[in-house]
């Protein structure tokens, strides 16, 4: 059965006032609807909740949130938003006779790998009983550092988490541009293959009401074309979009990150996800980095350790640097901190990564 993972940027589901767009919204859910009619899976991953309590408590002019810090101000919306928002899926999907499951996270609960394997548990049950889950972060406690960067890189775990067969992110442009969306000139890249580095093609400016840019869906998107998925970066705002990337229309406008080939197994992929997770780091000599680097798997023994760095229990995720203080992959350590330390350069140890724990960056 085919799985897709639909992101869902906030300015497709707002006006340019910051309010709802109904209509929009009801459209996202009627071609959802006609996908999972034909078998399809469907996680919809939907920003708009700060949008829409801004939009309701009228920017900051009531409850005194002029006098709020920015902090106090996201979580104030996003805790009367998210009512708004879920409370619409509800009524619209509930028209088709689908019930929708609500899930709001934060990236700490992706740090450990039960918290990863219990919300995709809590996903797969949802799923095989027909419910639609609508997942966003939870905007009302996630206010540090440990945020996502955006909803773009919340969609990507989700995908690679749930063994996604595509990803779509729908946002207000066409794709990703060959030059500045202010030139005329600058047109769509159709595709994206393996290898392709077209990061220098995008700007870094930031549209309308969400906190996400065109460089962050680039870096999501290839990352998870690399472990199998399909990625599709289109303009959300398009009539009937969805159904026309799925069906693979043709003149339908998009940049398509084509998927690598090869499957990835699910415990690397939360690996390769988890790099700012990591709870320490080792440095590795140079041998060691090479054979790390080299086409065949090879584990991380502590023959080729210099030095271990920070606090960590056996099972956290840590960052493995080369000799010059680059990070460059990361694993699940075997040891502890102080246990790593006292067999740092010794042979005849059992590897401090183990290869089926380890990815490179």
């Amino acid at each position: 059965m085919k799985r897709i993972v639909i992101k869902i940027g906030t300015n497709v589901l707002t006006r340019a006032d910051g309010t709802l767009d109904i209509t929009r919204i009801s459209s996202i859910v009627d071609q959802v609807e006609a996908l999972r009619s034909g078998g399809v899976q469907v996680i919809l991953v939907s920003s708009g909740a700060v949008a829409c309590g801004r939009s309701l408590l009228g920017r900051g002019d009531q409850a005194g949130a002029h006098r709020l810090d920015p902090v106090e101000q996201r979580q104030l919306y996003s805790a009367v938003g998210q009512v708004q928002l879920i409370g619409l899926y509800s009524r619209l999907f509930k028209d088709w006779g689908t019930t929708i499951g609500q899930v709001l996270t934060m990236k700490e609960s992706f740090s450990t790998r039960r918290e990863y394997l219990n919300q995709r548990a809590c996903m797969e049950v949802m799923l095989a009983n027909k419910v639609v889950p609508i997942i966003n972060e939870n905007d009302t406690v996630s206010v540090t550092e440990l945020m996502f960067t955006d909803n773009d890189e919340l969609s990507g775990l989700v995908a690679s988490m749930m063994d996604a067969d595509t990803l779509i992110i729908l946002t207000n442009v066409d794709g990703i541009y060959d030059g500045p969306l202010s030139d005329k000139a600058s047109k769509v890249i159709e595709k994206v293959y393996p290898g392709d580095d077209v990061s220098g093609s995008i700007g870094t400016q930031k549209s309308g009401f969400g906190r996400g840019g065109m460089l962050s869906k680039y870096a999501i998107a290839a990352r998870a074309a690399e472990e199998g998925i399909r990625v599709l970066i289109a303009n959300g705002k398009r009539e009937g979009i969805i159904k026309d990337l799925y069906n693979d229309v043709p003149g339908t406008v998009c940049t398509e990150f084509v998927p690598s080939e090869g499957g990835v197994s699910s415990v690397k992929k939360w690996i390769a996800h988890s790099s700012g997770f990591a709870k320490g780091t080792v440095t590795v000599n140079a041998a060691a980095r090479k054979a790390l680097c080299g086409e065949n798997a090879v584990s991380l023994l502590p023959v080729g350790v210099v030095s271990v760095h920070g606090d960590f229990e056996e099972g956290d995720i840590i960052g493995i640097l080369g000799p010059e203080g680059d990070l460059f992959a990361v694993g699940r350590s075997s040891y502890s901190a102080a246990q790593a330390r006292e067999v740092v350069g010794k042979h005849d140890c059992r590897p401090l990564v183990h290869y089926d724990y380890l990815s490179l960056l």
